[in-house]
């Protein structure tokens, strides 16, 4: 037991603890909103080009050019630039020019991190780092960026909330009202993809989409109201991630794999119980 305990007052434990709680409420902003539009494919798409930028970072780093900016800052550039080139396309309401361009942005940016790579070998395993992720690994400097970049995005949406949602909803009527819809617009993307960016160190880029996407998508199959399922969507991805820390000293199996294994799994088993219960509960 005083293993156990000693386990979780580690400071890297602590850490994790910190990084799931900012996590969570990426989750619950960012990831209920992609719900919302059925843009949750923007999440993958950005968390994949996050690779490109952090590894061009690393490279102009191992060159001498850049020094001291971390591969985090690089990654939210490129998965930012992925998200307001598909609410670019978004504006033209053609739903499939969303998909493409985020496909097309998603092969693009791991184009450039592969060749990029293959020029500095030696520093491959730190943008491969970054496509597995470790949330026990996260460092006090990164644990500080990702808490800033959370401010950023948790800040933007409480300030623009009622704007979000009226494009979100209603962007037709958004626009008759005097709202500028088409920019709000663009800065919810960024938003978005600016979490997704946030999530890849602590959960991978692989991962991040089971994060941000899962604990949103099982509170929008339980909640009658946007708020709610805000607040579930927070508290299934910190549960999460909780689980992952547990379940990870007794089997030594990844915790961010876990958090987003059980994310994931939580989603099929409300499935499953609705489904019992009657279609479409």
């Amino acid at each position: 037991m005083g293993d156990f305990a000693d386990y979780l007052s580690s400071p890297f434990v602590l850490r994790a603890f910190v990084a799931l709680i900012l996590a969570a409420v990426n989750a619950a902003l960012s990831g209920a909103f992609a719900s919302f539009r059925n843009s949750t494919f923007l999440i993958s798409g950005a968390s994949h080009a996050a690779l490109g930028g952090a590894a061009l970072v690393i490279v102009l780093e191992v060159n001498g050019i850049v020094a001291g900016v971390d591969p985090l800052i690089g990654a939210a550039v490129f998965a930012v630039v992925l998200a307001l080139l598909a609410a670019h396309a978004s504006a033209r309401g053609q739903h499939a020019d969303v998909d493409v361009t985020i496909g097309v942005g998603f092969a693009l940016a791991m184009a450039v991190a592969v060749l990029l790579i293959s020029l500095v070998p030696e520093s491959a395993s730190r943008v491969w780092g970054l496509l597995m992720g470790d949330l026990l690994l996260v460092s006090s400097g990164e644990l500080m960026l990702v808490s800033a970049l959370t401010l950023v995005v948790a800040l933007t949406f409480f300030v623009f909330r009622r704007e979000f949602l009226f494009v979100t909803f209603d962007m037709e009527g958004a626009k008759a009202f005097g709202i500028r819809a088409t920019r709000y617009n663009y800065v919810l993307f960024a938003l978005i993809g600016l979490s997704a960016a946030i999530l890849v160190k602590s959960i991978g880029a692989i991962l991040v989409f089971a994060m941000l996407s899962a604990p949103a998508a099982t509170a929008l199959r339980i909640a009658k109201s946007v708020g709610t399922a805000m607040w579930l969507a927070f508290g299934f991805a910190l549960l999460a991630g909780i689980l992952g820390i547990l379940v990870s000293y007794a089997t030594g199996f990844s915790v961010s794999a876990l958090s987003a294994f059980f994310a994931a799994g939580a989603y099929f088993v409300v499935r499953a119980v609705q489904w019992e219960s009657g279609p479409d509960e």
